[in-house]
């Protein structure tokens, strides 16, 4: 058990960030046993050109990589190329120490610091570049659904959504990993950092128990990422709005950016938000900014709309998403 002690200040520094360094690091799991994470073969298959000697070097039997790999995000947008110029100051010793903690050794693989970096930029062009816009607005509609939670339910009930494993009794975040020996942290002011992940299975927390309290956790819609198109509208409905309005009405039962629509229908952005913005003064939908993204849901009337003209009946709304 991790045991995370939040002060008063804490408390009110529990903040989510996208780091696509860590959501680098943890793909090494999929690279590394890609029958474990049937999810994303998409993404396995397409891996090619890249110095995977190195880069499974990078994790033990169990995908624990070193704590340098998995920064703490230090704003809540950090690109790409912010880390990788962070991760080549990380000093030589640090990694070395990170090294041990997780492999036990420093592999000879490793030594050669260089290659290392070279190897992880490589990775992050062959494997993310192209798909992590779309990524990203998966991640981001997670953080704005957890915050909506969080300002709605509260910290404990938006901590115990994220998985089963998590508990909350202030001022203790316990989080359940197996395999490892208890730990406690105290916060001391530094608050709590989240971090959604399209390839965390359940939750990663810092190998270093004196590392600042930061918490990996699956993403919801994760399992939309590598899809294309969407689901046909009810009949019904398409007779009433077309059918390209009611198969983005149908799609948007969870939150998702209208960049991340277009991507999937190979449709224009701009075509996408026309439609989306029509639903949206119809009351039908609801959006939210969040970072560069603006995020769509359906509003109450939407449900039902969608619910009776298939004939299921009517949905229980999703509360967590903010209606406007």
């Amino acid at each position: 058990m991790i045991e995370f002690v939040l002060g008063e200040s804490d408390l009110v520094d529990v903040r989510f960030a996208v780091s696509p360094l860590n959501e680098l690091t943890l793909s090494l799991r999929v690279l590394k046993n890609p029958a474990r994470h049937p999810m994303h073969l998409p993404f396995a298959r397409r891996i090619r050109g890249v110095d995977t000697e190195v880069l499974l070097a990078l994790s033990n039997e169990r995908g624990w990589t070193p704590d340098f790999l998995s920064p703490r995000p230090v704003t809540p947008f950090t690109r790409f190329e912010d880390e990788l110029a962070a991760l080549r100051e990380v000093p030589a010793r640090t990694m070395r120490r990170d090294f041990r903690a997780v492999l036990g050794e420093v592999p000879a693989v490793l030594c050669d610091r260089e290659r290392m970096l070279a190897a992880v930029e490589n990775y992050w062009q062959v494997a993310f570049a192209g798909s992590w816009d779309r990524m990203r607005a998966i991640l981001e509609a997670d953080i704005a659904f957890r915050g909506r939670e969080m300002v709605q339910h509260g910290l404990a009930t938006m901590l115990s959504g994220i998985s089963e494993r998590i508990t909350f009794a202030s001022p203790v975040v316990r989080v359940l990993i197996k395999g490892v020996d208890p730990w406690r942290v105290e916060a001391r002011g530094q608050g709590l950092t989240l971090v959604p992940s399209l390839f965390a299975l359940r939750t990663a927390v810092p190998v270093d128990p004196g590392a600042p309290p930061l918490l990996i956790y699956a993403a919801r819609g994760a399992g939309t990422l590598w899809e294309t198109g969407l689901p046909s509208g009810p009949a019904a409905l398409a007779g009433v709005l077309g059918q390209v309005r009611a198969d983005l009405l149908a799609e948007l039962g969870e939150p998702r950016s209208s960049t991340d629509i277009a991507r999937r229908t190979s449709v224009t952005t701009s075509a996408v938000n026309q439609h989306l913005r029509a639903l949206r003064d119809a009351g039908l939908l609801a959006s939210q900014r969040h970072g560069r993204s603006v995020v769509y849901a359906r509003t109450e009337l939407g449900d039902a709309l969608v619910s009776h003209s298939s004939g299921r009946g009517s949905n229980v709304p999703d509360p967590s998403f903010h209606r406007t």
